[in-house]
């Protein structure tokens, strides 16, 4: 039986499992974790430790291109300066994937991801994403009806 396009399909990608590949260290009273795409270390907030799972999962198992992927991006949103989380760019350097990372806590609804679509409004990004780490949704944007539809799988890397 077909989903409705609106239905959310929450996607465990079991990030958890790339706990292990982070590089974490202590400094002073802050846990640090080591971003391979910003090359520097950031301390181990709720949403970073998201965000950081995410990037493994997209490099591992996705096999996005490293080099294509950029993270905490300036955009303007209404003559707002905001930051993506996780942007991916396609071969032709067009923005192919947005990703907005919750925190572990924060409930993932279709509330939550018309919120994160905001963003994604001047970038105009075929498919958008939002993780709390343990459920994901995922959806492709139809610019044209101007609506959306929920996947049951994060998107091939063109």
């Amino acid at each position: 039986m077909p989903t409705e396009p609106h239905q959310p399909i929450f996607i465990d990608l079991k990030l958890p499992r790339f706990s292990a590949q982070l590089n974490v260290k202590q400094d002073g009273v802050n846990r640090m974790v080591f971003c391979a795409i910003r090359k520097k270390w950031l301390v181990l907030q709720p949403e970073e430790f998201v965000r950081q799972l995410l990037l493994h999962f997209l490099i591992a198992d996705m096999r996005y291109n490293r080099n294509r992927i950029t993270v905490e991006r300036g955009v303007k949103v209404n003559d707002t300066d905001r930051r993506t989380d996780i942007l991916v760019f396609d071969q032709d350097m067009r923005p192919f994937l947005l990703v907005e990372c919750k925190a572990p806590t924060v409930k993932l609804s279709t509330a939550t991801f018309r919120q994160a679509s905001n963003y994604n409004g001047a970038l105009r990004v075929p498919f958008l994403m939002i993780s709390n780490g343990r459920e994901n949704l995922v959806a492709e944007v139809d610019y044209d009806a101007n609506d959306y539809r929920f996947l049951a799988r994060v998107p091939e890397w063109l």
